[in-house]
């Protein structure tokens, strides 16, 4: 029986409730992370923390938790659930909310305490190493109709899941975004590199897209492997007519797309920046 973490006290997942007045349930009033771990492994979780508390002090709620504390609770969460899970490849799903009130009211309520809520679940293995062994990706393109506080990992995913079903529904795997300039902003799920004549690009942080932690220990290990990396703005234009195309999140890691709106990507296949790309990634998401 899978166990959850919820306001202080581990319990079976499925005895885990909220009250139906919690912020989180009524608007959406709070912010998540994922954290992927690999044989209890953790990846990027110092960046994950410090994503987690600037999301909180944006949008005003308590970190309930000091950084150790919260490695602790995630320790032994994973722990509790080491006989669960037929896999070693486990994601960590944390959840804080302003917390419930009394009444619905949008402002922000007085001597509320945070909801904490996490649990733990499966992720897809390891990205393997070779063109031969990876999934190839393929991709829907909308223009971003989210909100304009994009950086913010908030809980109200309303905009992203339409986003995303849209790909879904038009039989690809994610949804490209671009703003209406046409530059490219991120994906539904994940941030978005390119590469042109061995050069990766990807967008600079702005508020139209989130400060992936995949990103940025992408960003990290090409620099250590010597690959030539720029945070530069590109449009729809440029995405088609890139070499490769791919796609970073903590669950897929660093993914290839070889077809966007149909039309393919380079040659079609995955391509060889790919596979250098990947390396350098395993050899540093461990130590970032």
């Amino acid at each position: 029986m899978s166990i959850a973490f919820l306001n202080g006290q581990f319990m079976p997942l499925a005895s885990a409730s909220i009250s139906p007045l919690d912020r989180g349930f009524l608007f959406g009033d709070g912010i998540y992370e994922v954290i992927p771990t690999y044989s209890g492994k953790a990846v990027g979780m110092k960046g994950h923390l410090s994503r987690l508390s600037d999301g909180l002090q944006a949008i005003q709620i308590d970190n309930s938790y000091s950084n150790s504390e919260w490695e602790s609770l995630f320790t032994e969460l994973l722990e509790k659930n080491s006989t669960v899970h037929n896999s070693e490849n486990i994601g960590i799903y944390l959840h804080v909310t302003r917390g419930a009130d009394t009444k619905r009211f949008h402002g922000f309520p007085d001597g509320v305490k945070p909801t904490v809520f996490a649990f733990t679940f499966e992720i897809s293995p390891p990205q393997p190493s070779s063109k031969a062994a990876a999934k190839p990706l393929t991709a829907f393109l909308e223009e971003d109709k989210r909100w304009r506080r994009c950086h913010i990992k908030s809980t109200a995913l309303l905009g992203n899941v339409l986003h995303f079903q849209a790909g879904q529904a038009s039989g690809n795997h994610e949804t490209i975004l671009h703003n209406e300039k046409g530059e490219v902003t991120e994906a539904s799920s994940c941030n978005v590199f390119i590469v042109k004549n061995e050069v990766i690009y990807t967008p600079p942080l702005s508020n139209e897209l989130l400060p992936g932690i995949t990103r940025n220990i992408a960003i990290e290990s090409f620099k250590k492997a010597g690959l030539t990396i720029e945070e530069r703005a590109f449009n729809t234009e440029q995405l088609f007519g890139a070499d490769e195309v791919w796609l970073t999140s903590s669950s897929k890691e660093i993914a290839p797309v070889v077809e966007v709106e149909g039309r393919s990507i380079g040659d079609g296949r995955i391509g060889d920046m790919w596979e250098r790309a990947i390396a350098a990634y395993h050899a540093h998401k461990f130590v970032a």
